[in-house]
């Protein structure tokens, strides 16, 4: 018996200690690929295809390895896909060099089809931020010899050879770009068609950079199950900690008694009874998540509780305020009346209708808080968790616009804090359609919730906005829109509104004269 035990004993221990050696292995081999790929986003990534600004690249030249995230696939038997939300195809796909010469012409990049490989190694540079940002990808593929390595343009480490993903979409990616000086200096000698000496990629969009973090599945039974994770190495960024999704328990028969009873079944959203006959109130929208709950963090939640107190701190009625949050199981309990970001016709047509519907909205808000394509695209959330953002999981900006051209309310003001607005702002400037539209930002787009937190219901907008000397110039600034409190009243009046006048007068709802109810009733017939 005696025996038999210190048998038992040592299989343990030897099976603990083989346990141990394999996790330390592995832990090792994803640090060499961390650190070579850490290397070669510093030394290599702006000069080989990226589309990042000269801001951009010199920000990465002196990135620290504490600033980067580092995500991996587990890497097992069988072959993984990566998808991305923005990609058509199955997967991304890595370049494949051709060497073809024969027109004297340089290199070219081709691509394959969707390829499977061992492992799948992310990069993020902006650990924390709000995606869609640009991360570095690189596919992992073993018994790869050092030659066909090379012709990839890939990492060679011995055993493993390191390629970089690149967007699908990507276009010119390797098109010359020369300096000012170059361009002057060399005027002539261009207009004679001579050629340009090859340099750091031209930028073309951000279309050769990828912004999210991919969905890598099984090859063979192509399971939707999320194969990357973030891996805590030493002298690397910390990982971002997702939101936890808290599945209810409570019966369906229930639901009435619990606290957040539109998420328990489902309850249609009544956008009907957000305007009433003979009243104009303050409206607002809030727009939040990740896309996936991997990329849904903490900091998604407190930026919807800040700005949410924040408009009932300005006297918006909390029934006039509709959240939508990622989706079902992920329920921020700080902010009432939640609903999942599932359902675009939702969302679009409670946009549309406090657009339409005259006299119900005085001022109404927009809220964007979530992770944007280059072309500023919105992500709703994965509802079919296929990592592929499906035409019912994405805003447009073109959408958006849609919704609120012609809008009723007296102002609109958009405060985004989402990577990408350019393409909004660009859209809005000018546009005969959203005269009454306000673009509002923050110093730091990823701070927009905090800087407008401490907003007073006797604040004026623009005032507010000069605070800080940084702070983006708003979109559509124009006095009636941004010389206002939040609720509309009228800045720098002798003597001031009293608080009970600014509750009384413009915050919340107003009851209009049935006499101008019905005059604008009228104009609106004749048009």
């Amino acid at each position: 018996m005696h025996f038999h035990s210190v048998r038992f004993y040592f299989l343990v221990v030897t099976l603990s200690l083989a346990e141990c050696q394999e996790s330390y292995e592995k832990f090792s081999q994803v640090s060499r690929w961390a650190k070579s790929g850490f290397q070669y986003l510093k030394m290599n990534l702006c000069q080989r295809v990226s589309s990042l600004s000269e801001t951009e690249c010199r920000r990465l030249s002196v990135l620290r390895e504490s600033g980067v995230a580092i995500y991996v696939s587990e890497v097992n038997s069988e072959k993984v896909v990566a998808v991305l939300p923005d990609s058509k195809a199955t997967g991304l796909r890595a370049p494949k060099r051709d060497t073809t010469q024969g027109d004297g012409k340089r290199h070219q990049d081709v691509f394959p089809g969707p390829a499977e490989h061992d492992g799948v190694l992310v990069l993020d540079p902006s650990p924390g931020e709000n995606f869609g940002h640009p991360v570095v990808i690189f596919y992992v593929d073993f018994n790869v010899t050092k030659k066909k390595c090379g012709h990839r343009d890939g990492i060679f480490l011995g055993e493993e050879c390191m390629t970089l993903a690149l967007n699908s979409r990507c276009q010119n990616q390797l098109k010359p770009r020369q300096s000012r000086s170059e361009r002057m200096g060399r005027k002539g000698r261009a207009r004679r068609g001579m050629e340009a000496r090859p340099g750091r990629a031209e930028r073309s969009e951000g279309l050769c950079e990828i912004h999210f973090l991919p969905q890598v599945v099984l090859a063979r039974n192509r399971s939707k199950i999320q194969q990357l994770y973030c891996a805590a190495l030493q002298d690397f960024a910390r990982c971002p900690e997702p939101l936890p999704i808290s599945i209810s328990t409570v019966p369906i028969s229930n639901c009435e008694l619990n606290k957040n009873t539109r998420r328990c079944h489902q309850q249609p959203l009544a956008t009907h009874l957000s305007c009433r006959l003979y009243q104009t109130c303050d409206h607002a929208v809030l727009l939040s998540g990740g896309w996936q709950q991997q990329i849904t963090y903490r900091q998604h939640v407190n930026n919807l509780q800040i700005f949410y107190s924040m408009l009932r701190n300005n006297g918006f009625h909390k029934d006039h305020i509709k959240t939508f949050f990622a989706g079902n199981g992920l329920d921020p309990e700080e902010v009432e009346g939640v609903y999942p970001a599932t359902e675009k016709e939702v969302i679009r047509n409670h946009i549309s209708y406090v657009c339409r519907k005259q006299h119900c909205a005085d001022t109404f808000v927009l809220y964007l808080n979530n992770p944007t394509r280059n072309d500023g695209t919105m992500l709703l959330w994965d509802s079919n968790h296929n990592g592929i953002a499906d035409p019912m999981e994405r805003y447009t900006v073109s959408e958006l616009l849609v919704d609120l051209a012609g809008c009723r309310a007296r102002r609109v003001l958009l405060f985004v804090e989402q990577s990408y607005s350019t393409t909004l702002a660009k859209r809005l400037r000018g546009s005969l359609k959203h005269v009454n539209v306000a673009l509002l930002g923050s110093a730091y787009r990823t701070q927009t919730a905090s800087f407008w937190g401490s907003l007073h219901p006797s604040h004026c907008l623009i005032e507010h906005l000069d605070q800080v000397p940084a702070t983006p110039q708003p979109v559509n600034s124009s006095p009636e829109l941004l010389n206002v409190t939040l609720a509309g009243a009228p800045c720098n009046l002798t003597p001031p509104l009293t608080e009970a006048e600014m509750r009384k007068q413009y915050m919340g709802c107003q009851n209009l004269p049935t006499a101008l109810w019905y005059q604008r009733q009228n104009q609106d017939g004749k048009k």
